[in-house]
């Protein structure tokens, strides 16, 4: 069994949005077991945080690239840092920028590479979750199509086939892992063709584009540029599938076939193996976001009693990941310490209590039950949590009975324990 990665140190990149034009600033932060890749818009109030996860997707909005976004924040082209980070094995990461568009650099995942290598890899406590296709599934949309094949790794062969003397029948197969991305897909660049180069501007797209980021593709060859791969296109299209692939939040097992497929087709391919996963697992596991609302069916908690925001991994009755973000907004701010806001040590507990709530109650044997405080023991505080913290609440059961639940519960900020304990609850009618 492999276990989840985050960086082992923070490292920042700058640049300017390939389609948007803007310029970034961008800062990679080791993030916590099971937090997964979060991408937060610093330049925002209350700095939003967008889960990288196939709900996220925005599809309607954006075209010829991947984007992702809530509650009116977005984030733009970010396939090429997905696909770096799926190929390195990077499960959790937090990706702070001040913009609405990941920088273009090259027009590659190359520097993404290089980036995060510099950053390094740590192991960390829980072990990830690979899916193995267990079935073939597959998605077809006029002349595109991409069928998922049962392998023993993550295969992925590609056909491309457009009407352009450049773009006629180029195919591309590998066995994807760290070292064969760097050396065979990283450094593939985006394509466009000349003819289409114009209209795209005119439509908002492309405003940092140039010929160094981007290879124009005219109709003798590309454009004052030389290409790093006779078929550099291909591989680009490879490199893009990969990253989209990483939103399922999982990596896979599996042989991709892929004829001319887009975001758009990819998106419908990761949400079928996603679809297959939680099929084959069964409904008491889930790896996909919990938000308020779906929170507020399970515990009968409300605002202002309500301390977690969403839940980033499920195992019913067994364990569960819960995220509060801390905001000066928070009610407890006025009268605790006002003059210098933390948050009370008891709300704390009442928080991990939640996310343990969510972990029993979820289970189809207690649905409609209540849980109660029997007792709390060790309870340990470590650090203030203040506003403009995330505390990452990890809670996993003991013993679970049909009366009693028995819970240890730890919350977490920038990865380092802050608070711990454990507690027995009664779950009644």
């Amino acid at each position: 069994m492999e276990k989840q990665k985050t960086i082992a140190q923070s490292i920042s990149l700058s640049g300017i949005g390939i389609h948007t034009g803007h310029k970034v600033n961008v800062v990679f932060k080791p993030a916590p077991v099971s937090s997964g890749i979060a991408f937060i818009r610093i330049d925002l109030p209350d700095k939003p945080r967008i889960q990288a996860q196939v709900e996220s997707f925005l599809p309607a909005k954006f075209n010829r690239r991947s984007s992702i976004g809530n509650n009116g924040a977005e984030v733009q082209t970010i396939e090429h840092l997905m696909a770096a980070l799926s190929s390195l094995g990077i499960d959790n990461l937090d990706v702070e920028l001040d913009s609405n568009e990941l920088p273009g650099l090259d027009g590659s995942a190359i520097k993404f590479i290089e980036a995060l290598e510099r950053a390094g890899s740590i192991e960390q406590e829980q072990e990830k979750y690979i899916h193995t296709i267990k079935e073939a599934v597959s998605v077809e949309e006029g002349g595109s199509s991409i069928t998922v094949l049962p392998a023993k790794e993550f295969k992925i062969s590609y056909t491309l086939n457009y009407d352009h003397p450049m773009l006629e029948g180029q195919f591309f197969e590998l066995n994807v892992n760290a070292e064969s991305f760097k050396a065979q897909i990283a450094p593939a660049r985006t394509f466009c063709l000349e003819s289409e180069a114009t209209d795209l501007q005119n439509q908002g797209l492309g405003l940092g584009a140039n010929y160094e980021n981007t290879l124009v593709v005219g109709a003798t060859g590309v454009i004052k540029n030389k290409l790093r791969f006779k078929d550099e296109f291909v591989r680009h299209k490879i490199l893009d599938l990969i990253g989209d692939l990483g939103l399922a939040g999982f990596p896979i097992r599996g042989h991709v076939i892929a004829l001319r497929s887009g975001h758009a087709l990819n998106l419908k391919i990761t949400q079928k193996i996603c679809e297959q996963k939680n099929k084959i697992q069964g409904a008491d596991v889930m790896s996909v976001s919990l938000d308020v609302n779906e929170i507020m069916k399970i515990i009968p908690h409300r605002e202002p009693f309500l301390f977690v925001d969403r839940i980033t991994h499920l195992v019913k009755g067994k364990r569960a990941t819960g995220i509060k973000n801390v905001t000066i907004n928070d009610y407890f701010f006025r009268g605790h310490f006002p003059g210098r806001p933390i948050m009370p040590g008891v709300i704390i507990v009442e928080a991990m209590a939640q996310v343990g709530g969510v972990m029993m109650l979820a289970a189809q044997e207690n649905k409609g039950k209540l849980a109660f405080f029997l007792s709390i023991n060790n309870v340990k505080f470590r650090k203030p949590v203040v506003p403009g913290d995330q505390l990452v609440l990890e809670v996993e059961a003991i013993k679970v009975k049909s009366k009693t639940g028995q819970v240890r519960g730890r919350a977490l900020v920038e990865g380092k324990v802050v608070a711990e304990a454990d507690f027995v609850c009664a779950l009644v009618n």
